[in-house]
């Protein structure tokens, strides 16, 4: 049977309205792309409310930060490759150093693009923006909690990456906005033979993988981290302990994202034994979203034979 598969982009644009009804304060900027993001949804709804800055994403991060000056909450939105690159510095100086209440909603990321290739994918955003002093970093693994994440982003003092996909992907909560607290994980499953810790589109694929592992004998945990930055690391550290083996499941590079922030942590509070499926050190080329996933090393056999070639160097209890 098919995964139920929902529309994050219009997820994103449904939650902006409705918190535009309880929340006067809230703005949105977008650069000319509001019919791809689906902040159309807040413009029409609150025109006076809405800036569409044209294709000059820097200057609407610099108008945004002036926004939040006055006391408005500005949600910014753009593809997320132009966010983390193109306005990056004004990202850096205007709105993380001074620490600004500012939202960044950074859509299309990853492979999500897939069409447009390498220069409209983004693969290595969530590195660029985890090493920003003062920007919580948030990843949504779908519909439902894309809404949610919102809501929570927008309680929480200070600036926010919130990373969205563009493809209609499997809905993991089925039960509506599940509870979002920024800086808190999520135990999906509990296992104790590995752990698998996923963040964003990819949490679907490591249940799956769970699934396929639970048939061969192996007891998986799944956690799910979507607050990349700050990191939870008591779910993290608990996880190492309980399982000695981790594998970290993303749809970035390798390099500075999901997979960098756990060994950082656990190279500083408890060394354990490691993997990670993600991008490896690589662009990706044009292709079907899905298939792009599977031909980049992001498929769930990818996450099973990571898991097999963790567990023949898991030390023995």
């Amino acid at each position: 049977m098919a995964a139920e598969t929902a529309s994050m982009r219009e997820a994103f644009g449904e939650a902006l309205v409705e918190l535009g009804e309880s929340h006067p304060e809230v703005v949105v900027l977008d650069a000319d792309v509001s019919h791809s993001t689906r902040t159309v949804l807040f413009a029409e709804r609150f025109p006076e409310r809405f800036y569409n800055l044209g294709v000059a994403e820097a200057n609407m991060m610099d108008i945004a930060a002036g926004l939040a000056t006055t006391g408005c909450v500005p949600w910014v939105s753009t593809f997320s490759f132009l966010a983390s690159l193109r306005a990056g510095e004004q990202i850096r100086t205007c709105i993380a150093y001074p620490r600004l209440n500012v939202k960044i909603a950074a859509g299309y990321a990853g492979l999500s693009d897939s069409f447009d290739g390498p220069t409209h994918q983004s693969v290595f955003d969530l590195a660029v923006l985890r090493a920003m002093p003062n920007m919580a970093v948030i990843v949504a693994a779908d519909a439902p909690e894309a809404k949610a994440a919102v809501n929570a982003a927008t309680a929480h003092a200070g600036p926010v990456y919130l990373r969205l996909s563009r493809a209609e992907v499997p809905v993991v909560f089925r039960g509506g906005e599940p509870e979002f607290e920024v800086g808190r994980g999520r135990l999906l499953r509990d296992g104790a033979d590995v752990t698998l810790v996923a963040t964003g589109v990819l949490l679907y694929r490591a249940l799956a993988a769970a699934d396929g592992l639970a048939g061969q004998g192996i007891d998986a945990r799944v956690v799910e981290i979507h607050t990349l930055k700050p990191i939870d690391e008591s779910i993290l550290v608990d996880a190492a302990e309980q399982t000695g083996a981790l594998v970290t499941v993303e749809e970035h590079s390798v390099i500075g994202g999901l997979g960098g922030a756990v060994a950082e942590l656990l190279a500083r509070r408890r060394p354990t034994p490691m993997e990670m499926v993600g991008l490896r050190d690589t662009f990706a080329e044009s292709g079907p979203y899905e298939a792009l996933l599977d031909a980049y090393g992001m498929g769930v056999g990818d996450i099973v034979a990571a898991t097999h070639r963790l567990l023949a160097r898991k030390p023995r209890r």
